[in-house]
């Protein structure tokens, strides 16, 4: 009975279908406020869902001179690894008890997992320009992997150095939230930078901008391969914030139509924050944006750091 109710989790909730579900139609909102940012309808809030159901419909190709089976396996390590950090998030915050030692350092481990897919299926493609896009992904994955992490020491280091969530969630419920103490709010600020990054958003889109290099890694990519990676990126968008909230914000208890509510109100706040980045900057280099995180960026995580380490 606990292997069906683990492959369960996994599969409908809060695993794939659940996260699948709620990242599409977070993807809708970021399109339709970003629709109407440019004076556009947007649309409709079903669209994602068409959209995701045509490219499954329709013939993968996979390009002369390619890797065949690394091709066609990355898109779906990607959506595996993001579908685990899902279960585990909801898991703990339903039940801080159910975590096991080290938990954060296994997601941080696993929230690595998409972009190294991205890195390998463009390389796997032989196209030139995906290996261009492939290449911006490794260097800005190494850019803002240093101040995520050293961003992500605040909450353990508060919560008296454990590196189990259900022990930092504890903490948040016991002395309030991390994001309300100094070094917190600043970790908290990396921390939406390193995320936009993640996504691949603007202004750190440079892995696959389609003025430069026409997508990039997703070039040879069609089909139901390129809509498990869209769908991938999709569920990003709804589990970092979640694994911010997680971290810096208290969670998000499903013990209450309140307590669910205030989850929600959290998990908008950080979405918006991310449309708004995006409708409001332009492209980086990837010179600049290397030059942005491992320089200010990693600076205002090591103060943060060291300020929680001081007790603020």
């Amino acid at each position: 009975m606990e292997i069906i109710r683990d492959i369960a989790y996994f599969l409908v909730f809060p695993g794939f279908l659940f996260t699948a579900t709620v990242g599409l139609l977070a993807s809708w909102v970021d399109r339709k406020v970003t629709a109407r940012i440019q004076w556009r309808v947007g649309p409709p809030w079903y669209q994602c869902f068409v959209d995701f159901v045509k490219l499954l419909g329709k013939e993968t190709l996979v390009p002369q001179g390619s890797m065949r089976s690394l091709f066609l396996f990355t898109p779906i390590m990607s959506v595996a690894s993001i579908t685990l950090v899902s279960t585990f998030l909801w898991i703990m915050n339903g039940n801080p008890q159910r975590g096991f030692i080290g938990d954060a350092i296994v997601i941080l481990y696993l929230l690595a997992i998409p972009a190294i897919s991205v890195i390998l299926g463009g390389f796997a493609s032989a196209n030139p320009l995906a290996s261009i896009g492939s290449s911006r992904e490794m260097k800005l994955m190494l850019a803002y992997e240093l101040p995520f992490v050293i961003a992500l020491t605040v909450p353990v280091v508060q919560s008296g150095g454990s590196i189990q969530i259900g022990q930092i969630l504890a903490h948040q419920t016991e002395s309030g939230m991390v994001a309300a103490s100094w070094s917190g709010a600043l970790a908290f600020a990396v921390c939406i930078l390193c995320i936009q990054a993640k996504l691949t958003l603007v202004p750190f889109d440079m892995p696959e901008a389609e003025t430069e290099i026409v997508g990039g890694p997703y070039i040879e990519y069609s089909g139901s391969a390129l809509a498990l990676y869209k769908l991938g990126r999709s569920m990003m968008l709804f589990t970092l914030p979640v694994f911010l909230i997680t971290m810096f914000m208290g969670g998000i208890r499903p013990s209450s139509p309140m307590a669910v509510l205030w989850g929600t109100l959290k998990y908008s706040t950080i979405l918006v924050i991310t449309v708004l980045l995006r409708n409001t900057n332009p492209r980086l280099r990837i010179d600049q944006a290397i030059r942005f995180f491992w320089g200010p960026v990693t600076v205002l995580a090591t103060i943060a750091a060291f300020l929680a380490l001081k007790g603020y």
